[in-house]
């Protein structure tokens, strides 16, 4: 994890209100690897998920340069994919179909596309499952058609806003082991926005801590905890420690 995918720099995002311009986020400048897990952490309305958008290309920037892949970035591109906390599928599509939609949409080889799609499933634990509709399904598994969903065309970044976070304290362990385990098997880079300091650092090799309003980035924070990582991982020193450094970054320390 040497080769630089991707380089922001001095990023803003003013909006303008009805009672004067809002600064989302403010003269934020990272670089990150091909291949990394980065956390992006801090209060309600510090400018995450919004950093999220403008680096998918959903949202401009209204200063700055972001550059992925040597190319500047000015609208959405077909290898970032994004994932966001609540599943959002289609309700008429079975599973399998809305697994397949990213193929539809980018017109990609249908048997490939067949074929990968029963390999996911596989993946991220459904296996059986895909002739079934969102409504038959429990809020994790609806989770996991999402997430193969965002693995469906291959794309090389996941950008993730709080992807488990409406889900129960078990299920979303869980589903941080399923994600690790994709990780590690597919090299993909990955950006998870969590307001859980927890979640960031076991999940993470670099955590992206922001200031409340506006946002902007306190420091990173390096995660030094060997991988693979499994839950006993939680119960060490370091562990620990890195949890409460970041709290006390974010005034959260007592």
């Amino acid at each position: 994890m040497d080769t630089e995918l991707i380089d922001g720099r001095e990023l803003s995002k003013v909006y303008a209100t009805a009672t004067g311009p809002l600064i989302a986020l403010d003269d934020v400048s990272f670089t990150i690897e091909e291949g990394q897990f980065i956390s992006l952490v801090g209060p309600s309305g510090c400018g995450k998920s919004t950093l999220l958008s403008i680096l998918g290309g959903l949202e401009d920037r209204s200063e700055g340069d972001l550059v992925i892949a040597g190319k500047r970035l000015e609208a959405p591109r077909a290898d970032i994919g994004m994932m966001f906390q609540t599943s959002v599928l289609f309700p008429w599509r079975t599973v399998r179909e809305n697994v397949l939609l990213p193929g539809v949409v980018l017109k990609l080889d249908r048997k490939a596309q067949s074929e990968r799609c029963d390999e996911l499933l596989d993946m991220v634990g459904l296996n059986g499952f895909g002739d079934r509709y969102p409504k038959e399904l429990s809020g994790g598994m609806r989770q996991r058609v999402a997430l193969a969903r965002l693995l469906a065309h291959d794309p090389r970044v996941l950008l993730m806003d709080e992807p488990f976070g409406a889900l129960d304290e078990f299920t979303r362990e869980t589903m941080n082991l399923e994600l690790l385990s994709i990780w590690e098997k597919t090299g993909k880079t990955v950006i998870f926005v969590t307001h859980n300091i927890g979640e960031a650092v076991f999940l993470s090799d670099r955590i992206f801590v922001m200031t409340p309003r506006p946002g902007r980035l306190e420091g990173i924070v390096e995660v030094d905890i060997p991988r693979p990582r499994k839950a006993d991982v939680m119960r060490t020193p370091r562990y620990s420690e890195l949890v409460f450094d970041i709290r006390g970054m974010l005034g959260v320390d007592h």
